[in-house]
């Protein structure tokens, strides 16, 4: 008799959310907005990704910890992506894991009260934006920054949280 073979996992989007603000953020709204993404990105196969939201001061503290910056931040990315060297760790039926997207919810309260527009619309913002991050996109020149962000403005329209173009919410570059 042949071995039983294990259906291929799916996507899988765990998320955690600080007590403080499960009742201003709902996982099924953000693992939505991660799967528009990953799709967007043309990701198939099975991955993992994890979706943190907590307060300024864990993220300040991540940001210290693992990026040597004591500066408070609105999202951080750590990616997890196997490299071609270590693929071979999974077996194939498992998910490989992108990373954690990590947002600070105060922060991007106070960014949405800043710039005028809904604090739905800034979460939206950052996660794509973290999820970009995992998936390669760069911002440390500012060619890279211009394609990062039209990239997001692309996702972002795609959206239905959104009402119209995100740069218009936004502003652009």
């Amino acid at each position: 008799m042949a071995p039983q073979r294990r259906p291929l996992a799916a996507q899988r989007i765990d998320v955690r959310i600080a007590l403080a603000f499960r009742a201003a953020v709902r996982a099924p709204w953000l693992r939505a907005i991660a799967r528009r993404v990953l799709m967007a990105q043309g990701v198939a196969g099975p991955v993992q990704v994890g979706i943190i939201v907590t307060d300024d001061e864990t993220v300040r503290g991540l940001s210290r910890r693992f990026l040597g910056r004591d500066e408070p931040t609105d999202v951080i990315s750590f990616g997890l992506a196997a490299t071609d060297e270590v693929s071979f760790a999974l077996p194939p039926e498992e998910a490989a894991s992108l990373g954690e997207v990590v947002i600070a919810y105060p922060t991007a309260v106070r960014q949405a009260e800043e710039a005028g527009r809904a604090i739905e619309v800034e979460v939206a913002h950052l996660l794509v934006h973290g999820l970009l991050h995992l998936l390669g996109y760069d911002h440390q020149r500012l060619e890279d920054e211009r394609a990062m962000r039209r990239r997001e403005e692309e996702v972002l329209a795609g959206l239905p949280i959104l009402v119209g173009p995100f740069e218009r919410l936004h502003g652009g570059l």
